[in-house]
């Protein structure tokens, strides 16, 4: 190996480095002086001293306030915010001192003329731009931003604004009582809280000419406006859109920069020199100093008062140590059996208070050939990382674990005293070190002292990036050549002095305070963490006390040393020689050792002694800088481009200074080693001089290998380092550091961060650390004390890494401030490292998962987020800015008129089988058949068989309420009828509203209406618990409908005459209202026979899913003919049972309800739905009861099932065995079908988890299925009795988005699975067609299904003379093909498939599948997306989402979604949601609201009604707990 680089390299290294001291002694006048003021300014104001990056981040932030968008805050339930936030609200009190310069020259006026408004004009400016008080770096800017908003402000500020004074009505109306006094900063002007009009905030802004009328609007509006701002230009497009949407290779832009240097040459260190009386092995040194100078105090350990606890001497360690070598070999288990041999692996269980009890172990087992494996004091049974802890304990076959006496009587303990095992732990017997404890060894008995050989002496665990644990073994000769190389480049003497704040039990601590000065006979002062969190500056007082010359630190305890530093006059550092900084390789910590020199230097420290080092569990140390001799060079800086190195080059920055990286070298090639830089990815070739790599060592002084993992140490521990060509540079291995960085001019080693810590985002790489030095440096020193407060991970979402940044949040800062501080530091890393933050997370103090020593545990802290467990109080998610790799929007082809002649070749379009299909005949007619009306079926029927039992009511208790036969509603129909002709007065073809609840009474008055000629249309009566909200809308149906009068029972007479009822709506307004319960004795003189059987048979009013009342005409001949074709489907006759549990007001379930039984003579058995929440079992029992095989429920039905009775299939088996017959249990066996009414996608997860719970009770999964139908056609398909099962496929959604169908198999990624919706009813045609062109589609495309058929109705009801609008929803006709038929549209989406089943006349039979509604869907990208889909994405995601609703608003996508849980889960869901949206559906959510249980409204057949949801939330009705926001 050569020293010398190549001139090249040396020409570009002299262009880059600059070697620069900080803070010399001779700095200028001026410098002087400012250098004078850092050290004052540091005093009260608590900043870190100006270090290159907390300027560039202040500088960048300073860039990002002139052209400031304001981002929206979120908005959260008062509960979750810890305390009030009123203090963010109010004017500033005298705090102000800072910001008085800046502001004098604003520009506010004459104070004294208008001072109460100045207070809160100034106030509210304060609010909008945040300019907190305390911060000096943000309120130059104060000035200039007030007077913008007084000048009218921008859109930005404006709802800004409109939030402050929001939150402060909602505030003062709670406070109104007492006045807030508040000192105006300047002038000391007392003047009382201004109360604001609650008219005058809402209609205060006009955002870009948007009316607001409320805070959601606001702040929506204020999100599309950031959103409006042009980003970054994106990547290239990670996807092509094609079908396969397949992930397109990245192409290199040739503009990047690339490595342009000669090849690295390895570098080799010093000789290490052997020193003649370097003894043999560290039990060797041991024994020499124990004997030779007993007295000589080894270890000095601190109490955390900072008193001295106890002193160790080397004789007390020698003889100790031999004491436990004795009793680990000869007192555990049998003479013959001994549980501990020599070269079996033991725990080491000490506390960071105890080194002295560690040492004696360490070394006990030294002397006894065991292996020590020093982990953490496990503190519960549920620890952050102790169970992977527990996992190497285990592989290490670990059954001893060594501890001391207090640690052993601070353990958790069962009852009977037992320690219990900790989760993932082996069996261990506890065994406590205290010499008390122990026997005494014999005379003769002497441990064996060898020379170091290659037996394992100890293993060092280490904790990855994944959060998995591994042991590194360390030999005896690696560890004794480590600490002869420590020895050599520290130029350690015997019985120098040595503070250590480091953790003794590994790395750095445990090399220099256990090993390497037990090597020298030196006295380490132990500072333990506990006095540390006391008493920051204590490590600096031991070193002034005891004179150390050498001081171990991190530069967490430089920090705080700095933060701790008041006026210690009497502190001096001049005896130190060498402060070893153990994290040095850190990009952050240079600014750390300059704060500290610059403080500290007044107080004897010199600029020499600073010695950073780099280290890593495999490789022990890497570099570390020596201490310098008087006159030699001094160490260099690198600066470097931050856009560079995200490619893994090295280049100089020269223009712009912002993002830029600072690095220190950590000093040369330990003594005896060699090491070289490889390439990260593939081939470990050496990297040229101008590249980023992985650093390797080949020395003795290293780990060997991972314990027990032989293919993970040859693959990922060794590396052989190749050139160019491909020849290895050694026959040696090397051993790769994880540390990534570069050798630079003079062999000093730079390190740029770690490979842990490498995040590779859109094919940069950024690294962790950095991020949190520029979160850091943000707020210095004001947000959060200590820097180890922040964590930095990256999760792959959509293909590419996102960066998400965790921290914790001050106890004192209030949502204003934390906001603030996120929002600025999004800025700054967007601005230096010119990348995005996915997710910015804040976390109450304390409440990160820790490490024993206090830094936060990374991966334990990734799987709480991913897990939705992390429980933040506030979330940023910037998906917009971050996310630039989506496939490409859909470009919607300009529409070309195809002609028909070159697509029409017989039944097919453009190569493929046109989508159409037909139920069967309606065959010939039977005796009731030949009526053109129900009213006269219904006299046949109660002349020829008078007794039949039409209905029969059940109550909640499942007995019979009441029935009715043939002869019986007969009567009852023609009282009513007279009833109508006497009291109202009603012409042939009068509208009558029916008010009544599920029952007999219903269907009596349906019939008496026609008997008397008039025009029923059944309504929903109120709901006697929530008149305000359900009265409106029968209300409204009644003057819609034009009805002359309503008919109902007494009991709801008096409600919609009751107070309630007129709070809710006028009652003068009502038409007369009759009720049936008492009715006249006569019967009508003559019964109504109508003449034209295309006059109205009846109006069907129904509220849609998005919240549109619609009522259709049916005119008699539509009503026979739907009867007749339910009959043939269903097989219905006079023999037959039919269980029906639906509402009858609307659509299929009226018509099954109130017509079917008389058309067709079948027994109905009636469950009214809301008997079930009295008793859930009803519906299923009187199934089994009455032997019943077709039944129809809703989907809420269904639900309530499946919910309700989900845990009791058993117990309700049970009773169908014991129960005596009448009231036998649960038998479901006879269904042969078991229909769901429904007008949306069949709900498979639900009739799926349905048929499987009840499948115990003999419930044939078969028999479930599903009916269709909308408002133009009641019924288009049911199952019936005969044909083939329902079908189900699977589509790919992502080409369903494109209105493609596509099948795959199950189980695929993106598969969707539907069902098909039963069998077109007989006499009905259906053809799919495209919903823009009208033109008939092929099989495999997705387009409106339209319907063709005798029982269509015949057009919407409407008051106001808007039918034309929807002529063509009844009447439309192909633009070609077939343009003859009159098609109805049903406005749904939809496909057929030809099956391979043949239907009952031996063809194959067509599958009908409905995809969803057409105006429920979503146009996002140029694709369709369904909210269905995206909502069984988002429920699946986590536990505590029971229910989810999603809407677009001006393209933003919203996802409401139900908490089921505490509402500290609320803001798990965030990123959660985010995720799974991203990643299933290629679409960014621009709003997540999370709300209480029962928010999402729902209507009576179980269907969201999400525009109801969508006006609530634009309308701020919603109460929710948590509005995030997404950039």
């Amino acid at each position: 190996f050569t020293h010398s680089h190549t001139s090249g390299g040396e020409l570009r290294w002299g262009a880059l480095i600059e070697a620069r001291l900080p803070y010399t002694g001779s700095t200028g006048p001026s410098e002087h002086h400012q250098q004078a003021r850092g050290v004052n300014c540091l005093s009260y104001t608590l900043c870190v001293c100006p270090d290159v990056h907390t300027e560039a981040v202040q500088a960048a932030l300073a860039k990002h306030k002139e052209r400031k968008m304001a981002v929206p805050m979120p908005s959260k339930r008062r509960s979750l915010v810890v305390q009030t936030s009123m203090d963010a609200y109010t004017p500033p009190g005298k705090k102000l001192k800072a910001s008085d310069e800046e502001d004098g020259g604003g520009g506010e006026g004459t104070p004294s003329s208008r001072e109460g408004s100045i207070t809160m004009e100034h106030w509210i400016s304060q609010a909008i731009h945040g300019t907190s008080s305390t911060t000096t770096t943000t309120s130059s800017t104060a000035s200039s931003s007030s007077s913008s908003t007084r000048s009218g402000g921008s859109g930005a500020a404006g709802g800004r604004l409109a939030d402050v004074l929001a939150q402060h009505i909602h505030i003062s109306s709670q406070h109104h009582l007492r006045h807030h006094h508040h000192h105006h900063h300047r002038h000391k002007t007392v003047s009382s809280c201004i109360i604001l009009s609650e008219n005058l905030s809402l209609n205060l802004f006009l955002l870009s000419g948007v009316p607001v009328s409320s805070r959601v609007s606001a702040k929506i509006q204020q999100l599309v406006n950031t959103l409006k701002r042009p980003k970054r230009p994106p990547l290239r497009e990670f996807f092509v859109d094609d079908f396969e949407e397949l992930l397109e290779v990245q192409q290199p832009d040739p503009n990047l920069p690339k490595a342009e240097g000669a090849q690295v040459v390895a570098m080799r260190g010093e000789q290490l020199g052997v020193v003649t009386n370097w003894p043999p092995s560290l039990e060797a040194a041991l024994q020499r100093w124990g004997t030779i100078s007993p007295k000589a105090p080894c270890l000095t350990t601190m109490d955390t008062n900072g008193k001295p606890l106890y002193i160790l001497t080397y004789g007390k360690l020698w003889s100790r140590s031999v004491k436990v070598a004795y009793n680990l070999l000869h007192k555990l288990g049998t003479k013959q059996e001994p549980l501990v041999r020599p070269g079996d692996r033991v725990a080491l269980v000490f506390p960071n208070n105890d080194p002295g009890a560690f040492m004696t172990a360490f070394y006990g087992c030294l002397l006894a050939e065991v292996v020590p494996v020093p982990i953490e004091v496990p503190l519960t049974r549920k620890d952050a990382g102790s169970q992977q802890i527990g996992f190497l304990l285990g592989s290490c076959g670990v059954t001893v674990a060594l501890t001391s006496d207090a640690c052993h009587k601070g353990l958790p303990k069962s009852p009977t005293g037992e320690i219990p095992q900790f989760k993932g732990w082996p069996k261990v017997l506890w065994f406590v070190t205290e010499s008390k404890h122990l026997s005494k060894q014999p005379r003769d008995w002497f441990p064996n002292i060898r020379d170091a050989s290659q037996d394992t002496a100890y293993i060092e665990y280490k904790t990855c990036k994944d959060g998995g644990v591994l042991g590194v073994t360390v030999t005896r000769i690696a560890m004794l050549t480590h600490c002869q190389a420590l020895t050599q480049s520290c130029s350690y003497t015997e019985a120098e002095t040595i503070v250590n704040v480091l953790d003794f039990k590994k790395d750095v601590g445990l090399w220099h305070a256990i090993l390497t000065s037990v090597m020298n006979m030196m006295h380490v002062i132990s500072i333990p963490y506990a006095l540390m969190k006391v008493n920051p500056l204590s490590w600096i007082q031991k070193v002034c006390q005891y004179k150390a010359k050498v001081a171990c630190v991190k530069s967490r305890d430089m920090h705080w040393a700095l933060v701790a530093h008041r006026d210690q006059r009497d502190i001096s550092l001049n005896s130190l020689r060498m402060l070893v900084v153990a994290d040095g390789s850190n990009p952050w910590s240079i600014s750390s050792c300059d704060a500290f020199l610059n403080v500290f230097q007044t107080k004897g420290l010199k600029p020499e002694v600073i010695c950073p080092c780099a280290s890593s569990t495999e490789a022990l140390t890497v570099a570390i800088r020596r201490p310098l001799e008087e006159g030699s060079t001094h160490p260099s800086r690198g600066v470097l481009s931050m856009q560079g190195l995200s490619h893994g080059v090295i280049r100089v920055d020269s223009e712009e200074k912002l993002s830029v990286l600072t690095l220190q070298d950590v000093g040369s090639v330990m003594p005896g080693g060699v090491m070289c830089v490889v390439k990260l990815e593939g081939v470990p070739q050496l990297c040229k001089t101008d590249e980023i790599g992985e650093l390797c060592v080949c020395t003795v002084a290293t780990g060997t290998s991972y314990y027990g993992l032989a293919g993970m140490t040859k693959n990922t521990f060794e590396v052989f380092p190749v050139f160019n060509n491909g020849s290895p540079i050694s026959e040696f291995p090397f051993i790769r550091t994880g540390l990534l960085g570069f050798i630079g001019p003079a062999g000093l080693i730079f390190v740029a961060g770690k490979m842990d810590g490498l995040m590779m985002v859109g094919g940069r790489r950024h690294n962790a650390d950095d991020i949190v030095a520029t979160a850091l440096a943000v707020e210095p020193m004001k947000f959060h004390k200590a820097h180890y407060k922040i964590a930095v991970f990256s999760i792959t979402v959509l293909h590419d890494e996102r960066i998400v940044v965790v921290a914790e949040q001050r106890p004192d800062s209030t949502e204003e401030d934390s906001f603030q501080w996120m929002s600025r530091v999004l800025q700054a890393i967007d601005s230096i490292h010119q990348v995005g933050v996915y997710c910015l997370a804040l976390v109450p103090s304390n409440t990160l998962p820790k490490t024993p020593l206090g830094g936060i545990h990374l991966s334990e802290t990734k799987q709480l987020f991913l897990e939705g467990a992390l429980h933040p109080c506030n979330v940023l998610m910037c998906p917009h800015t971050c996310v630039t790799n989506l496939p490409k929007p859909r470009q919607k082809q300009p529409g070309i008129k195809i002609g028909p002649a070159s697509v029409m070749v017989g039944n097919l379009v453009s190569g493929k089988r046109i989508a159409q299909a037909s139920g069967r005949d309606l065959g010939q007619i039977e005796d009731n058949d030949q009526f053109l009306f129900l009213s006269e079926v219904l006299q046949w029927r109660a002349q020829s068989t008078p007794d039949h039992v039409l209905y029969t009511l059940l109550n909640s208790r499942g007995t019979v309420a009441s029935s009715l036969t043939c002869v019986q509603l007969h009567k009852r129909a023609e009282k009513i009828a007279a009833m109508l002709a006497e009291r109202g007065h009603l012409q042939d073809g009068d509208h009558v509203a029916l008010v009544y609840p599920p029952g007999i009474d219903l269907i009596a008055a349906f019939y008496g209406c026609l008997y008397a000629g008039c025009v029923p249309i059944t309504v929903r009566p109120p709901h006697p618990q929530n008149i305000a909200t359900t009265l409106p809308t029968v209300k409204m149906i009644v003057e819609v409908s034009r009805s002359v009068c309503v008919m109902t029972t007494q009991i709801i007479t008096k409600l919609l005459r009751s107070k309630e009822a007129s709070a809710a709506v006028d009652v003068r307004m009502w038409p007369p209202v009759i009720d049936t319960d008492d009715l006249p004795k006569k019967k009508p003189p003559l019964l109504y026979k109508p003449s034209n059987p295309d006059t109205l048979a009846y109006l069907d009013f129904s509220v849609s899913t998005t919240g549109m009342l619609a009522g259709v005409k049916m005119s008699h001949t539509a009503t026979s003919a739907f009867c007749r074709s339910i009959k043939l489907q269903c097989e219905l006759y006079p023999s037959r049972e039919v269980a029906i549990c639906l509402d009858p007001y609307c659509g299929l379930g009226f018509v099954l309800w109130c017509l079917c039984s008389v058309y067709s003579g079948h027994q109905s058995i009636l469950i009214p739905p809301s008997e079930l929440e009295v008793n859930p079992a009803l519906w299923l029992s009187a199934v089994s009861q009455y032997k019943v095989r077709d039944t129809f429920c809703s989907y809420s039905v269904m639900e309530l099932c499946t919910k309700g009775l989900g845990l009791q299939t058993d117990s309700l088996k049970v009773r169908a065995a014991q129960s005596p017959p009448p009231s036998r249990g649960l038998d479901l066996s006879r269904v042969r079908t078991c229909v769901v009414v429904a007008e949306e996608r069949p709900r498979i997860a639900l009739t799926q988890s349905f048929s499987k719970l009840f499948k115990d009770l003999g419930l044939h999964p078969r028999a479930v299925s599903t009916s269709f139908g909308c408002r133009v056609n009641l019924a288009i398909c049911l199952q019936g009795t005969s044909g083939p099962d329902p079908t189900t496929v699977y589509v790919d959604m992502r080409a369903l988005r494109h209105d493609r169908v596509r099948l795959v198999e199950r189980g695929s990624p993106h598969s969707l699975p539907l069902m098909e919706s039963g069998k077109i009813l007989p006499g009905v045609r259906i053809i799919i067609a495209n919903p823009e062109t009208k033109g008939p589609m092929g099989e495999s495309h997705l387009g409106e299904i339209w319907v063709h058929s005798g029982h269509n109705a015949s057009g919407y009801f409407t008051v106001y003379g808007d039918e034309l609008l929807q002529s063509d929803h009844f009447s439309s006709r192909l633009s070609f093909g077939d343009t003859h038929t009159v098609w109805a549209r049903t406005g749904y989406l939809g496909f057929l498939r030809r099956t391979e089943l043949t239907d009952a006349s031996g063809e194959r039979h067509d599958a009908l599948y409905v995809v969803g509604a057409l105006e429920e869907a979503m146009e996002l990208r140029g694709m369709r997306y369904h909210p269905i889909d995206i909502e069984t994405s988002v429920i699946r995601t986590h536990k505590s989402i029971t229910e989810c609703a999603v809407f677009t608003w001006t393209n933003l996508l919203v996802v409401v979604v139900e908490l089921d849980g505490s509402e500290q889960e609320a803001l798990d869901l965030v990123p959660l949601v985010t995720n799974v949206v991203l990643e299933e559906h290629y679409l960014i959510v621009g709003v997540v609201v999370v709300v209480d249980i029962g928010v999402i409204p729902i209507n009576s057949r179980g269907e969201k009604q999400r525009m109801h949801l969508r006006d609530g939330f634009l309308a701020d009705q919603l109460d929710p707990i948590y509005v995030a926001y997404n950039m």
